[in-house]
């Protein structure tokens, strides 16, 4: 399985960006997407989860209202519209999914229900 993000870039604050995500895999069929991000020198953290099957969403509370996540399921990609920027919020942004059952809410912002990753995609917001 292979996940490859893109549409990171230098923004002003309050500007948007909107991040992709495909994943990619003879088989795979994806029951969860999510976004995390990580500043150097600190521990990656949640964004965004969706999941692939079902309505529901989560979100961290540093992003509701100015975030996003929404997903394609036929071309399993994610996608995070990031509206409202804030210098807090540069990061390196990674996406990760899951196969298997659909997800349930408590799960989706932990990093472990995700064991595929891809390289993320820098996010910086100048004040």
């Amino acid at each position: 399985v292979q996940l490859q993000a893109y549409g990171g870039g230098l923004v002003q604050a309050g500007g948007s960006l909107r991040l992709s995500c495909a994943a990619s895999g003879r088989t795979f069929s994806p029951s969860g997407m999510a976004w995390f991000r990580q500043v150097p020198g600190k521990e990656r953290e949640f964004v965004a989860a969706v999941a692939m099957s079902a309505r529901m969403t989560s979100y961290a509370d540093s992003v509701k209202g100015r975030f996003t996540i929404s997903r394609d399921i036929a071309k399993s990609q994610v996608f995070l519209q990031m509206n409202g920027l804030k210098p807090e919020d540069t990061a390196v942004y990674f996406c990760a999914a899951r196969g298997g059952p659909r997800m349930i809410l408590s799960g989706m912002s932990a990093q472990t229900s995700y064991p595929y990753w891809g390289q993320g995609t820098l996010v910086t917001v100048s004040s």
